[in-house]
């Protein structure tokens, strides 16, 4: 009797002594009070801006380390406009690790690619040449169509590029035109022949209210809801995420892509408008009729990063309101990773 008693005693103590199953046997944990709170809080913040604009707006931001995500609208489709030239540069870059491009390496500036602004004129040169290098500097931190559009060329026109994002597994995002052609349809316009500048300038004398479009900025509805060229918002994190860590482009080569997206040019009002002064941001803008995007990485001062996309099309309120509720968004998204409790690694 005295034995049996010692060793239920020692089972009892085994039980006792033995490892409690890991969180992960029972889901994940519960997040706490503070937590749901600052979430909810975050997206209700993104509802308010959203609804500052009379059309569609999509925001999605992620904590590099940890990989938590939250979003409005965040799997709905959206014109990416001249954002997708982040895609471009990506799959430029990974040329360059394949050792099938330079970043010295001269591309010529062929008059057919040549549309409107930026260094158009220098494709009327006759043997005109610009690095690789140049050319992504010039996309990324002016948004120049033309240099844009002798990249895609290079880099094996759009469907490539779009295979480059599906092969990194971004689902959500594709890449159909270069910029050229994302201008004849966001005109309304498929022009078989001729130049850029000759098809837009007849295009706007048949058709005046091309012209008023572009004067007061309103959406192109048609193209708005066509799924060319288009992003989720949480695509576009899964393709910043791709780049940040390292899965999509050698060292050296992330590091051109962001130390060249930080000294963006455009957009001063949108993702970098309310972020405190000094904040590190790599990003890219895009605009369009009643369009209004910009994505990149934020640095916070303690070093963590998060990824943010917002998008906004459909609108009709202008520009000023467009860059505010970006701006909004981006700060809000700040304050929350800044100051929401930490999460596990993930």
């Amino acid at each position: 009797m005295l034995l049996m008693r010692i060793v239920h005693a020692l089972a009892a103590v085994g039980l006792f002594l033995a490892p409690l199953p890991s969180a992960d046997a029972f889901g994940p944990p519960p997040r706490s009070m503070v937590q749901q709170h600052a979430e909810d809080r975050l997206l209700g913040e993104f509802a308010r801006f959203a609804a500052l604009s009379d059309g569609t707006v999509g925001i999605a931001v992620r904590d590099l380390q940890t990989g938590e995500t939250q979003s409005l609208n965040g799997d709905m489709l959206f014109p990416m406009a001249s954002a997708y030239k982040v895609a471009v540069a990506g799959r430029i870059l990974s040329l360059v690790d394949k050792g099938e491009l330079r970043l010295d390496e001269e591309l010529v500036l062929d008059p057919a690619l040549a549309s409107e602004g930026g260094i158009a004129w220098m494709f009327a040169r006759p043997g005109a040449t610009l690095p690789v290098e140049r050319l992504l500097v010039l996309m990324l931190t002016r948004s120049d169509n033309n240099a844009t559009d002798v990249l895609v060329a290079r880099a094996g026109g759009p469907q490539a590029v779009s295979a480059f994002v599906a092969g990194l597994g971004v689902t959500g995002m594709r890449v159909d035109s270069d910029t050229a052609h994302l201008l004849y349809r966001a005109m309304g316009i498929s022009p078989l022949s001729g130049s850029f500048r000759q098809n837009a300038e007849a295009a706007r004398r048949a058709d005046p209210s091309i012209r008023l479009r572009d004067m007061r900025d309103l959406p192109n509805e048609d193209f708005a809801l066509d799924p060319r060229d288009t992003s989720t918002p949480v695509a576009m994190l899964d393709l910043l995420t791709a780049y940040e860590s390292g899965r999509a482009l050698s060292a050296s080569s992330t590091e051109k892509l962001f130390s060249i997206m930080i000294a963006c040019e455009t957009g001063k009002a949108r993702l970098a408008g309310m972020l405190p002064p000094g904040t590190i941001l790599a990003h890219k803008t895009g605009s369009l009729n009643g369009i209004g995007n910009d994505v990149g990485v934020v640095r916070l001062p303690d070093g963590r990063m998060f990824a943010i996309s917002v998008f906004v099309m459909k609108d009709s309120k202008g520009h000023v309101q467009r860059d505010r509720i970006i701006a909004e968004a981006a700060r809000a998204a700040y304050d929350y990773f800044q100051f929401a409790p930490r999460r596990a690694t993930s």
